[in-house]
């Protein structure tokens, strides 16, 4: 049972862009101590019990087109991605005195360009499926069923190297010295 994918003109490569979306959680305090504090209540729900300082979430949809071709194969002859990327950051309630402002306006934009790195994880593993099934091809498959099983599994394996990306640069990221675990600790200290 072979699997190729045939470069043959397809409408599939629309220009597209990402819709982008932040939104924001309410949390309390005057102090940087105080404003992480108050992170640890209310930032986003990771497990049953584990909390983030912000996230990144998206929704990718498909428009596609499956067509039998003469010789009995199936082909994606149309191939347009929709993703809408979600960043989910804290902002204080209250207006913050002088210095904690200071600290915060360096926080949260530190903050916003780490999830920022996560979306452009996003655009890559978008780009990589929309490249990999542009004219993607399944011979014998007349009434086009084997070709979703098989896109399935190639979606799958992309979806989870994006995954491994995400959790590669977090651990970076939150090390001892990384650039988030500084962020926080110079919040904290109100530097």
């Amino acid at each position: 049972m072979a699997v190729c994918v045939a470069f043959c003109p397809v409408a599939a490569h629309a220009d597209w862009q990402p819709v982008e979306i932040i939104k924001t959680y309410a949390i309390a305090g005057t102090s940087g101590a105080k404003l992480y504090d108050s992170i640890g209540e209310r930032g986003p729900l990771l497990g049953p019990k584990a909390r983030a300082i912000a996230h990144t979430d998206f929704k990718l949809t498909w428009t596609r087109k499956y067509e039998p071709q003469p010789d009995g194969a199936c082909t994606i002859t149309v191939n347009i991605p929709k993703v809408i990327i979600t960043y989910t950051l804290p902002k204080p309630t209250a207006q913050l005195p002088a210095s904690t402002r200071k600290s915060w306006q360096k926080f949260i934009a530190g903050v916003e360009a780490h999830e920022r790195v996560h979306g452009g994880f996003i655009k890559d593993m978008v780009k990589e499926i929309e490249t990999m099934s542009v004219g993607f091809s399944v011979p014998d498959d007349p009434k086009c069923s084997r070709i979703r099983v098989e896109l399935t599994k190639r979606l799958g394996e992309i979806s989870k190297k994006e995954r491994q990306r995400n959790v590669d640069f977090d651990k970076v990221e939150f090390s001892d010295g990384g650039n988030l675990q500084q962020l926080v600790l110079k919040l904290v200290r109100e530097e």
